[in-house]
């Protein structure tokens, strides 16, 4: 039988080596950091996103995107701040998802713009896909345009 002088690790608290309790908040500051010194959490909008960007991707998903076909559809929109928008199949369909690591140019798509993708499945169930290796083959005819470093540029009607 087991001697009752001993107590349970289940009983015994377990405890810090230092004196002072341990508190993690999220994020985890850390004394010294700038967000510790200003006192300030970080916004939502900073946390990481779930979706697999062209920089996240896995090796075999990124394989497996670039030896697939390529597929022809119209920007219907994105936002630059956001960081993501839709592309509408000229094969028909429901729209794609795009994010702004996969688009390929100097140009920011607007809506209208025609465009060359491939396509990734999206984990953990790869239900939905997003395009990559987007790139814009036509733009949109009487709309400004803007390149990625802030330029704006004017497209004038092909007449």
């Amino acid at each position: 039988m087991a001697d009752p002088s001993l107590t349970s690790p289940s009983e015994a608290p377990l405890r810090s080596p230092r004196a002072a309790p341990v508190s993690l908040s999220f994020p985890f500051l850390r004394e010294g950091s700038r967000v510790w010194e200003r006192g300030v959490p970080p916004l939502p909008r900073s946390l990481p996103s779930p979706l697999p960007t062209k920089r996240n991707r896995t090796y075999s998903a990124t394989v497996r995107a670039t030896s697939g076909p390529a597929f022809k559809g119209v920007c219907k929109s994105f936002c630059r701040s956001q960081g993501h928008g839709f592309i509408h199949p000229s094969n028909g369909g429901d729209d794609i998802f795009v994010h702004i690591s996969d688009i390929e140019g100097e140009y920011v798509p607007v809506e209208g713009d025609e465009v060359t993708y491939k396509v990734s499945r999206i984990p953990p169930k790869n239900l939905k896909i997003q395009a990559v290796e987007v790139k814009i083959v036509h733009l949109n005819p009487g709309t400004k345009h803007e390149t990625w470093s802030g330029q704006i540029i004017s497209q004038l009607d092909e007449s």
